[in-house]
């Protein structure tokens, strides 16, 4: 028999797993192993619990696996499956891991049977190039693995798994992250390195619970500034991304329109405009005025703005560039400490730069 037995005792745990790892047998050779638990009216097969068939050939799933109801870990990984049926129709699995395989967009049901016992979903090392939606049918999914898929996006529904602890897309081709994300609030990891990311959303503050942020090997320039807020967050990688390999200076400015020089004068002076002195689209662009953040400049700025990054100092040894908006060219002279100060009571304990 090839399944996994103990040396003497046969003890309760063993009869909990089969093991028929590392084997590279087909699915008709783990189909008879798999049988064999049904040969008798022992009906060991309703002790199972864990089944574990990484690193063999299964291009399809053994018909038999089907017949275990009471498993809650099945390991597939590192096999050749093209396609994944429905397998929580048969079980509520807990931990269901199905990385390097051949899955494809087209490889999964159109929906999945809902299943709030699972807990962990491993599709990593695939070729799904799309997000897979019906991952949505696992409520209570704690932990989800999609790297290394070549995916282009993450679905705006992913606020629906309310409960994620671990969100894994390193490796893949995304270029934009939805605020959905930033709705996570039970998030402790985001994997997003090595991307398309340029930017991040400024709502990534909300995930209060969040330590570790892997951002290396992306695009990004700069970093939100909200992100100082993140109190728990004791890893930031940020490798190989343009804002550590070639810091951004340049400064962004364009010839300020007359509306917005008369609409500045106006600010400056604290020229106050009766009611009906002008027309109701200048009085309403008056009001949308914003403060130079350089407390040294009494100036305002409107559709005009000078885009520059500033260096903040996170932990007394290492400087993250944010992104900060002045009034004028001559605001960004006045050194960054004195810009951007963060009330911080905290200090990230580790931010990888290289």
């Amino acid at each position: 028999m090839d399944n996994y037995t103990s040396d003497s005792s046969d003890n309760e745990s063993s009869n909990r797993i089969i093991d028929l790892a590392y084997l590279l047998r087909n699915p008709e050779s783990v189909d008879r192993s798999l049988g064999e638990y049904f040969e008798d009216d022992s009906k060991r097969y309703q002790e199972v619990e864990k089944i574990i068939l990484h690193h063999n050939e299964l291009n399809v799933l053994p018909k038999n696996l089907f017949r275990f109801t009471n498993i809650k870990v099945l390991d597939l990984s590192n096999n050749g499956l093209t396609e994944l049926p429905d397998l929580f129709r048969y079980c509520q699995l807990t931990n269901l891991v199905l990385k390097n395989n051949r899955l494809t967009n087209g490889s999964l049901p159109k929906e999945f049977t809902e299943c709030p016992s699972l807990r962990e979903l491993n599709f990593g090392g695939n070729h799904m190039t799309q997000f897979p939606e019906q991952i949505f049918s696992f409520a209570n999914l704690r932990f989800l693995y999609l790297g290394g898929n070549g995916m282009r996006n993450i679905s705006k529904d992913i606020w629906r798994l309310k409960q994620l602890q671990v969100f894994s897309l390193g490796g893949n081709d995304i270029t934009e992250v939805p605020v959905s994300v930033g709705t996570l609030k039970y998030l402790q990891a985001l994997v997003l390195c090595d991307n398309q990311i340029e930017v991040l959303p400024a709502n990534i503050a909300n995930l209060h619970n969040l330590r570790s942020l892997l951002l290396h090997k992306n695009r990004l320039r700069t970093l939100p500034p909200e992100i100082i807020a993140l109190r728990n967050l004791n890893e930031l990688s940020l490798r190989d991304n343009p804002l550590v390999v070639r810091f951004v200076s340049d400064i962004t400015y364009q010839p300020t329109s007359l509306l917005e020089l008369s609409a500045r004068s106006l600010k400056l002076h604290n020229i106050k405009v009766e009611p009906g002195t002008i027309p109701k689209t200048l009085a309403f662009y008056l009001d949308t005025a914003h403060r130079c953040v350089n407390p040294h400049c009494k100036g305002v700025y409107f559709d005009n703005r000078v885009e520059h990054i500033k260096f903040v100092d996170f932990c007394g040894k290492y400087r993250i560039p944010l992104l900060q908006y002045l009034c004028s060219s001559k605001c960004a002279s006045t050194p960054s400490e004195e810009i951007v100060r963060p009330h911080r009571t905290y200090l990230m304990k580790k931010v990888l730069l290289g």
